[in-house]
């Protein structure tokens, strides 16, 4: 019928049990170990005449950052590289990730010509100003 299991044990497997962890260890596991940390995160918020972007690369040179524009795509990647140096100390837990980063934001209706960046404090700020709306030309047609 039922089994028995005394209220503390049943407590403590369920406060141990998460589904969210088990399919985060699933992601890692199927794509890559690092693959649950490459995504840096990012805000944009619509400022009227233009989008900021604003990415968190805490850590990082500005000379580390690299934003690409391509057609209408802008891929903005890093890299962080393993100290490679003589004076290892002995960790005794790690859990800063080494190795690229990178993500492309869709730039249709915006001025790729015209986009800033600045770097401070471990943020990436973008400003990218949104195209001209086309007005349509207008004219009177003469009737034959």
């Amino acid at each position: 019928m039922f089994e028995l299991i005394p209220f503390e044990r049943t407590m403590r497997n369920l406060n141990s049990f998460s589904p969210f962890r088990q399919m985060e260890e699933m992601q890692r596991s199927f794509f890559n170990a690092n693959s649950a940390s490459s995504l840096f995160r990012t805000d944009v918020s619509d400022l009227g005449d233009a989008y900021k972007l604003e990415a968190e690369l805490p850590g990082f040179s500005k000379d580390d950052i690299n934003i690409n524009i391509e057609d209408e795509r802008m891929t903005i990647s890093v890299e962080r590289k393993m100290d490679n140096s003589e004076d290892k100390p002995n960790y005794l837990r790690r859990e800063r990730f080494y190795g690229s980063y990178s993500r492309s934001f869709d730039l249709s209706g915006i001025d790729s010509d015209n986009i800033s960046a600045s770097y401070a404090d471990g943020v990436l700020s973008l400003n990218l100003p949104k195209q001209a709306a086309a007005v349509p030309a207008s004219r009177r047609l003469e009737i034959n």
